[in-house]
């Protein structure tokens, strides 16, 4: 258990989540000297899960950016809710891994290209499509692909999940073949010929 804290270095993390969130950060040493902050914010009817950057971090020096990993308390599933930490292992850790897919992007961006990345997120869902894509990308590169896949498929073919949420989902997001598809393109670009 002691090397999967190390990963915890720099990071503030609800306890209720503890465990997957180092396992998600395993999956991404980049960012081990980066300060991230989950937190439980209030839910809202657009989204579980989201990345930001710290404001005020922002203008300093580029490496010591700070960001937020906002997360839903619970997810409304019809009448009911299901606590964010009663979702299965897999699915928490995609999601995290495609919120800290975000954190990776936004991290080699400047201020200004900050700006411009928030704007053009508000403002467009050309934009969001590809922005999300990349996030995708990233969670993929680092190891992520099945537990990405998971996500989509928990949220897509979950009965009591809103209908509004699937269909932003479909329409904004890869869909579980797309993942396939990155996840198998990902795998052929790390094999490494035969000596």
């Amino acid at each position: 258990m002691k090397l999967i804290e190390t990963f915890g270095h720099r990071k503030t993390i609800p306890e209720e989540i503890y465990f997957p969130t180092l396992k998600t950060l395993s999956h991404y040493p980049d960012l081990k000297n980066t300060t991230i902050i989950f937190r439980f914010k209030k839910p809202n009817n657009k989204t579980i899960m989201s990345a930001q950057p710290v404001v005020k971090t922002m203008f300093g020096v580029l490496n010591e950016r700070a960001y937020y990993v906002n997360i839903s308390r619970y997810i409304k599933l019809g009448s009911d809710s299901l606590l964010i930490e009663e979702l299965p292992e897999d699915v928490l850790i995609g999601w995290l891994g495609h919120e800290l897919g975000h954190v990776m992007d936004y991290h080699h961006r400047s201020v200004p290209g900050m700006i411009w990345f928030g704007l053009n997120y508000w403002l467009s869902n050309h934009f969001i499509k590809g922005a999300e894509r990349k996030a995708d990308e990233y969670a993929v590169k680092h190891g992520l692909g099945d537990q990405i896949m998971q996500t989509k498929n928990y949220i897509l073919s979950h009965a009591e999940i809103p209908q509004k949420y699937k269909e932003k989902m479909r329409k904004l997001y890869l869909s579980p073949e797309e993942i396939m598809q990155m996840v198998e393109t990902n795998q052929h670009k790390n094999i490494k010929p035969a000596l």
